[in-house]
């Protein structure tokens, strides 16, 4: 770690399937690709809503939950920067893209029926040995092995999503592995800037992390993600774990291109809380702050945030405004304490948001 003294804080073909479940009220196969819940006006013969969820982990599962409820063509963007457990194991040994967050992207994409249910289940079992396969999660290996095989990572998790029926498509941020490198101000060492490097070091880290960057600085973004990017009609960004999940897609250069010149409509999710050594005392109006310092050039449209997060002296609202946007306030969280977001919640507020994005885009008047 190198220190120094910090500048002053502001502000294809077919899968052969396993064989299936035992009978059920929905056994016998996987869904078809693209079933949905109606949720949203359309009329008769429209096309789906071409939506774009980019995060990582637990927050970006959460917007594909909820957004897979709504009839969207949707494709979530995964950061690829995890170096820690099953995943940093993998990526060390077999030189391939860490796997653990785009498992859990398959996952939440997984349908509601039996099938589904039983692979979302599978995807994320944990091995638990006295031996080497110890804390490995099944996906990730089924993942790793279809890469092995087809020799490339999208067609990979095509594949792997067809096998599961996944209402939605998973691409990786970037085609190859990169590393997160913070600069922290650690709590015992005040006066001085630390440089550390690794997501899971950044997101354990004792100290306030003051911005993030990438190892290599301009890794090659995923073509098809890019593409999905510009010809979609909403860009979802968070929740999820902010300097190691949110703000890493922001700092491919060609990805963060693509947000500034999509005609889509970009929604911003703030979390329900902080991350332990990641956002320690940050407020609503803080990850914004941190957001724009990363991507100045790109603007949001929509801010949706649970009504705990906001105070009310009416500053976040403020900002929001200031940025062009709108803030979007109603319950997203399983319950009053929770920190986890309830995806019928979440599919709801979606709802609400496109709808009066559509109604402005037909002209429609009123306050934003």
């Amino acid at each position: 770690m190198h220190r120094r003294t910090p500048p002053q804080r502001r502000h294809g073909r077919g899968v052969r399937r396993p064989p299936a479940p035992a009978p059920g009220p929905h056994a016998g196969g996987p869904p078809r690709p693209g079933t949905r819940v109606s949720a949203t006006r359309r009329l008769p013969n429209q096309r789906a809503r071409r939506v774009v969820a980019l995060g990582g982990g637990h927050g970006l599962a959460a917007s594909l939950s909820a957004l897979r409820l709504l009839p969207t063509d949707l494709t979530g963007v995964v950061t690829v920067a995890d170096n820690g457990g099953s995943s940093g194991r993998l990526r060390t040994e077999l030189g391939v893209l860490p796997p653990g967050d785009l498992r859990m992207a398959l996952a939440a994409l997984c349908g509601d029926d039996q099938w589904g249910r039983t692979w979302a289940d599978v995807l994320q079992h944990r091995f638990q040995t006295e031996g080497e396969l110890h804390g490995h999660a099944v996906g990730n290996l089924l993942i790793a092995a279809v890469w092995e095989r087809l020799g490339d990572h999208v067609a990979g998790l095509d594949l792997v999503g067809r096998l599961l029926g996944a209402q939605g498509r998973v691409l990786p941020m970037t085609s190859v592995p990169i590393e997160i490198t913070a600069e922290v101000v650690l709590h015992d060492q005040p006066g001085e800037l630390t440089t550390i490097r690794g997501q899971v070091e950044v997101a354990s880290t004792d100290g306030d992390v003051v911005s993030v960057s990438l190892e290599p600085s301009d890794p090659p973004a995923c073509p098809e993600a890019v593409e999905a990017i510009m010809a979609a009609d909403d860009v979802v960004i968070g929740p999820g774990s902010w300097f190691t999940s949110v703000i890493p897609n922001l700092l491919v250069p060609e990805l963060r291109d693509a947000l500034v010149r999509t005609s889509a409509k970009r929604v911003l999710v703030l979390n329900l809380a902080n991350q332990p050594g990641e956002t320690d005392g940050f407020t609503a109006e803080t990850h914004l702050e941190v957001l724009a310092a990363h991507a100045p050039e790109l603007d949001i449209d929509v801010v949706l945030a649970d009504d705990r997060v906001v105070d009310e002296t009416g500053s976040l609202d403020a900002m929001v405004k200031g940025l062009g946007g709108r803030l979007v306030r109603t319950p997203v969280a399983t319950s009053p304490q929770s920190d986890q977001h309830d995806s019928l919640r979440l599919a709801a507020a979606f709802r609400r948001i496109f709808d009066e994005l559509d109604d402005r885009g037909r002209g429609a008047t009123g306050r934003w």
